[in-house]
């Protein structure tokens, strides 16, 4: 059931939603985060009369997305979700890192009440723009009761921020669940929910850095033919805090990279293991050496060893 008494906040950050093109049939060559967030809105007849308020937190292509974007982000949806008469928050993305951004918000967070993330793959201006019902979708699962937590809310389906994953360079239905699968669906405006939705304890917003350059450096690398340690070396020679690799299968990783982790390991480097793989987890064991990620992609287990680092045990 939709709860259309209360007032959802839509917050714009920019992104392909937002874009356009000077040709309506080109679905590649526009620029991304040209329009407001109020435009977005306009342009849905259906969102016409309903209890909305709009706010631009920024206008960014989401492959620039970084972290005083995250935390403005982060604060002003904590701000409105604390609000009485707000049943939950919209926030319309770029496509590239809206999984990054998600499990951020979702981790610092855990919001009781939801916060339905969308985006498209097409610009405002395509001849056939994803956009419009996107948000539609992202409004209807914002205003659903019972809902609660971070999910990502298009082409129809709902995932949760965990889970989620961009699968595809191209196609409408980018986005994957993984081994999890999506969490519901958006049938004609109405929300139905499979599974349980996001829960979890909020680490908080207090210990986000107001400068970029205090937040902890974590960079990936990636194991593959011919891997060598030269990057993790010179990763630890400028500062580095943490890496996370990419590595193959369920976490194997080629010798040379592996000695060149064991070594920033022993300098004080957290190291973690993710896998290259769309789908899976990566299995620990005991006799571990570099520690597994778990059902991490290597995206979003940077993220959350960007947390760990910040947050005191």
């Amino acid at each position: 059931m939709q709860n259309t008494s209360r007032t959802i906040v839509v917050l714009g950050t920019g992104g392909t939603i937002a874009g356009t093109a000077a040709d309506a049939a080109d679905n590649v060559g526009y620029t991304a985060a040209q329009l407001g967030v109020e435009s977005l809105v306009k342009a849905v007849p259906a969102l016409a009369g309903l209890p909305l308020e709009c706010e631009q937190v920024a206008q960014a292509d989401s492959k620039d997305m970084g972290f005083a974007i995250w935390r403005s982000l982060a604060l002003r949806v904590a701000h409105h979700l604390a609000r009485d008469d707000v049943a939950g928050v919209v926030v319309t993305h770029g496509t590239d890192t809206l999984e990054e951004t998600a499990y951020f918000l979702q981790r610092v967070l855990a919001p009781t009440k939801p916060v339905a993330m969308t985006a498209a793959m097409r610009p405002a201006t395509s001849l056939n723009a994803d956009g419009p019902q996107n948000l539609l979708d992202a409004v209807t699962v914002a205003g659903t009761s019972g809902a609660q937590g971070v999910v990502v809310v298009v082409a129809g389906a709902v995932h949760a921020a965990v889970d989620v994953r961009k699968a595809h360079t191209y196609r409408l239905d980018a986005f994957t669940s993984g081994d999890a699968g999506v969490l519901g669906v958006v049938e004609e405006g109405r929300t139905t929910a499979w599974r349980a939705w996001p829960q979890g304890e909020a680490l908080g917003l207090q210990w986000l850095p107001v400068e970029d350059d205090a937040w902890p450096q974590v960079e990936i690398v990636t194991s593959h033919a011919g891997a060598s340690g030269a990057l993790v070396r010179a990763a630890c020679e400028i500062g580095v805090q943490g890496l996370v690799v990419a590595a193959t299968g369920n976490g194997t990783v080629h010798a040379a990279l592996e000695a060149a982790l064991l070594e920033a390991q022993d300098q004080g480097v957290t190291v973690w293991r993710s896998s290259r793989c769309g789908n899976g987890r990566v299995i620990g064991r005991a006799d571990d050496v570099l520690p597994s990620a778990g059902e991490l992609t290597p995206v979003k287990a940077r993220v959350e060893l960007i947390l760990q680092l910040l947050t005191p045990c």
